[in-house]
């Protein structure tokens, strides 16, 4: 190892260090159990929010959370990975019945299965693949539309006010990519196709420099919500330099001392049924479940 050279940024991640959940409001708790649970294979939180009001739906270290409401809609992608896209196609077949009549759907794509629940929300789910290290469950993007012109402007806000790494690449449209944790992140995709209204859906993000981000988003009038002293928000991204508006997308920003970061998540193993139970195989297992 004497005089061997390593490129350390690789391992670099930026100030934001984890992308925990994806909230959108549900109308309907039982259809979402199906869709979200049954069908992919998710585990409901068995700790927080186990009422009938809302659901945190478990995906490895990330979540859905699901309040009870009027549907929201992502107006992109949100990309998941999981154990087997196979298995995957066989509970979803296995729901269709039980959730006829809504927007729910899914084909097998070239690369990801994609899905769309029952109000609308789009999903790629996808298998482990070598770009993700060794994760085989989990969030891995959430994809917004912008208009053209604005994903420079994206970029250069989570650099210089997030303090996250980020970059601007893509062959026609420009694509701004920001890093939002460990194999994660926020994809800002250039298009002339009209988006769907923002409707108060949100995610939820980690960060270690908690007070330099609200200082800055303060200054510009962006901070939309004091939550407590873990926590703020703001839902208008805008060009650091001419404060223009680019895209709208609440973040609920917590910090690293947050009591919930890095809750340790259960997660079943989806395979698991009674008539071919299998002692000891309860729990998801990476590479064995």
């Amino acid at each position: 190892m004497k005089g061997q050279t390593f490129d350390r940024s690789r391992e670099d991640i930026g100030n934001i260090v984890l992308l925990e959940h994806c909230n959108v409001r549900v109308p309907d708790q039982t259809t979402a159990t199906a869709f979200y649970v049954q069908g992919l294979g998710f585990t409901r939180d068995p700790y927080v929010m186990t009422g009938v009001e809302n659901m945190w739906i478990n995906i490895g270290q990330g979540q859905f959370h699901l309040p009870t409401g009027q549907p929201q809609v992502f107006s992109g992608h949100i990309g998941l990975v999981v154990p087997d896209l196979e298995s995957l196609a066989g509970r979803l077949t296995a729901v269709k019945d039980k959730l006829a009549g809504t927007q729910f759907a899914c084909s097998m794509e070239d690369k990801h299965v994609a899905v769309t629940c029952p109000w609308g929300n789009r999903l790629r789910c996808y298998a482990p693949r070598p770009e993700w290290g060794e994760l085989s469950l989990g969030i891995v993007e959430v994809e917004v539309p912008v208009r053209p012109g604005a994903a420079a402007g994206i970029a250069r806000f989570y650099e210089e006010i997030m303090g996250a790494s980020a970059s601007v690449n893509g062959n026609g449209s420009p694509v701004a990519r920001v890093q939002v944790g460990h194999n994660q992140e926020l994809v800002f995709r250039e298009t002339t196709e009209p988006s769907r209204p923002y409707d108060g859906h949100h995610i939820a993000v980690y960060i270690t420099n908690f007070s330099g981000p609200h200082r800055k988003l303060q200054e510009r009038g962006l901070v939309s919500e004091e939550s407590n002293q873990y926590q703020y928000r703001f839902k208008d991204i805008v060009d650091p330099d001419t404060r223009e508006h680019l895209c709208t997308i609440e973040h609920e920003v917590r910090c690293f001392t947050h009591p919930m970061y890095g809750r340790p998540l259960v997660n079943r193993n989806a395979g698991q049924r009674q008539a071919t139970y299998v002692r000891g195989r309860d729990a998801f297992v990476p590479g064995l479940s």
